[in-house]
């Protein structure tokens, strides 16, 4: 089969609903690493990424931050994992297209298409796949350099050497947890390519709904409104020393 007789398998919808979850892919992920003056949820994280690092200067022991960094380590570790699985069953669906026309069918989905119809599709899910991973992969390999800049921070808080250090461990935290988020997007839109085996109408759907997904928990969630209000003094607390008992 030629490339003329494949692209004459699908729509214009079809090649329509592709460009737009791509453009949605890559629209929603600018637009959370450059908001403006709206910041989103990662950019406020950010900052107090560089507030846990700055911290660490006057901490003589340093377990907990230790421990906090193997936690994040360990959850890019499990997502790379997953994700490599999930690349795996993909993989594997591909080499048997029969199975997936079925569970097609059995949605109520007509199928008069030859199966290259349907690997065609199945790799769009792929490629988002294979990106999450290696999103994943460069996440923990970041947070491992983190640990290590981390470690290099001089235990008293005068030394010349300790501020530049914690800054530079910071800001390769920020950009690992950058690289993990891009990560979660990927396997986000994965999920949203699903959507073309009901048709192009299914994709655009799906894809619509991912981004409205997204850009509520980056921008109109409740953690977002958490992250936005200013620490408060203990004198301003309900409870505070000046308080009425």
């Amino acid at each position: 089969m030629t490339m003329s007789d494949v692209l004459t398998l699908f729509s214009t919808a079809d090649a329509a609903a592709v460009v737009l979850i791509l453009a949605g892919w890559l629209g929603i992920g600018w637009r959370i690493e450059h908001p403006g003056p709206r910041p989103s949820v990662s950019i406020l994280m950010a900052e107090n990424r560089r507030e846990w690092l700055r911290m660490t200067i006057e901490r003589g022991n340093r377990i907990v931050d230790s421990q906090i960094l193997g936690m994040l380590r360990a959850n890019s570790s499990f997502f790379a994992s997953s994700t490599l699985i999930a690349i795996g069953g993909t993989l594997a669906l591909l080499g048997n297209s029969d199975q997936l026309r079925g569970v097609v069918s059995d949605l109520g989905v007509i199928d008069r298409s030859s199966e290259v119809f349907w690997e065609i599709k199945l790799i769009l899910v792929l490629l988002f796949m294979v990106n999450a991973f290696l999103k994943f992969v460069w996440a923990n390999r970041l947070f491992g350099y983190c640990g290590v800049l981390m470690g290099a921070i001089p235990n008293e808080p005068t030394d010349p050497r300790a501020m530049p250090r914690a800054q530079k461990a910071a800001q390769i935290n920020i950009f690992a947890a950058r690289s993990f988020n891009r990560g979660l997007r990927s396997i986000y839109f994965a999920m949203a390519a699903t959507g073309w085996f009901l048709g192009p109408w299914g994709l655009l759907a799906a894809t619509l709904t991912t981004c409205a997904i997204l850009w509520r928990r980056e921008f109109a969630s409740q953690s977002r409104e958490l992250l936005l209000t200013r620490d408060m003094d203990p004198a301003e607390a309900p409870n505070g020393p000046d308080s009425p008992a």
